[in-house]
């Protein structure tokens, strides 16, 4: 064995983390460009020009998703359980809503009719910002806790429902998904573009980035206020273990119990401030790659100050706290980690070169002059 059981379970957390970041940043700016879409590009020209900034790699990017899904299933199945059975409706109306992407992409430019157009470009929107949106309230739920129980055979029991998920909190963090993503995919047409197109983006990487930290700072604000948990007693954490084997308080600002205690952990939420104002001036001064590679890394801090405040908790429980899931408690058998590890070093960086290499390539403006040479080969 490569690692230990304990090390193994920090190793995963990490590495579902770096996924869940892969999908914010690549799968995310094609969402961005998709909510985008029915209101910043005002022909059907400018709107085709956004859909092809996207359409050599959105598919692709989809591997990020899969990819997350599958491994909380293997990492961590009691988590994949109850959060994919408790909630179900939720699931289920986000793939519906990402099922419009690939159809609206792919049948949007078959007719030249107006209405047929306008119709799958506000179907695209749906099926960009409804995710989006959606992923942000299941992290808000995170911090306010997920109602379900666990008895004595580790069965799982949801007690909420659809519209108990909808809490102001959660809508907040939904909404800083979606402008989150908004500005990654603002960033990436203010680089792909040129002309008015690159002008609009500019102005919306500009009021959508104040907005978003404006957001932020109020979800801290809020955060610091509301109840928490922290882990007061666990067994050995080298060890299998079950949620009932450990002691867990809860109380007002407990999840920002990380920073106080180590104070360096600050820089993370610090990088979202600095990224974003950097990644504005940036653009307006014309080097609009820095400024997505900015505004990237601006992204990924988000998310991990998000984990950062919550570890160890992956799944905390508003019914009893003592039953909420941890890294420590929620993982697969040592044996599983251990060959997901080795699957995860060879083909994550397959994924990476690959995805590098196709981004290289198929770089450039995309422009009104490509689109009419290449009218009928493209969407």
């Amino acid at each position: 064995m490569l690692f230990d059981y304990e090390t193994l379970k920090v190793i995963w957390w990490l590495l579902i983390g770096v996924v869940l970041i892969g999908f914010a940043i690549m799968d995310g700016h094609d969402m961005g460009v998709g909510t985008l879409l029915p209101f910043m590009g005002k022909t059907d020209v400018e709107r085709r020009i956004m859909i092809n900034t996207i359409a050599p790699h959105w598919d692709g990017n989809q591997v990020w998703f899969v990819t997350a899904g599958g491994a909380v299933f293997a990492a961590w199945p009691f988590v994949y359980a109850i959060a994919f059975s408790g909630l179900y409706w939720a699931m289920l109306l986000l793939l519906f809503a990402m099922f419009f992407r690939p159809v609206g992409f792919e049948y949007r430019s078959k007719l030249a009719a107006h209405k047929w157009r306008n119709t799958w470009d506000w179907l695209i929107f749906v099926g960009s910002a409804v995710p989006a949106l959606l992923f942000g309230v299941a992290f808000g739920n995170l911090f306010l806790g997920i109602p379900f129980t666990i008895d004595e055979t580790m069965r799982s029991y949801y007690s909420g429902t659809f519209f108990g998920l909808l809490h102001p909190f959660a809508l907040l963090t939904g909404v800083i998904s979606v402008l989150m993503l908004m500005l990654q995919g603002s960033t990436f047409l203010a680089h792909r573009t040129e002309g008015v197109l690159q002008k609009r983006a500019k102005a919306i990487t500009l009021w959508a980035g104040i907005t978003m930290l404006a957001a932020f700072s109020l979800a801290g604000v809020w955060v610091s206020q509301m109840n928490g948990m922290v882990v007061d007693g666990m067994a050995n954490t080298n060890e299998s273990l079950n949620p009932m084997m450990k002691t867990v308080h809860v109380a007002s600002g407990a999840w920002l119990h990380n920073f106080s205690a180590h104070s360096i952990l600050w820089l993370i939420p610090a990088l979202v401030y600095a990224c974003t104002l950097l990644a504005v001036l940036l653009q307006r001064s014309g080097r609009t790659l820095s400024a997505f590679t900015l505004m990237s890394v601006s992204c990924a801090s988000m998310i991990l100050t998000a984990a950062t405040a919550l570890f160890p908790f992956v799944l905390p429980s508003s019914e009893n706290p003592v039953m909420s899931l941890t890294l420590w408690d929620a993982a697969s058998s040592a044996y599983t980690l251990n060959v997901m590890l080795w699957v995860a070093l060879i083909f994550v960086p397959i994924i990476l070169l690959y995805t590098s290499w196709s981004y290289y390539t198929m770089r450039g403006k995309v422009t009104h002059q490509y689109i009419a040479d290449n009218d009928k080969s493209l969407y």
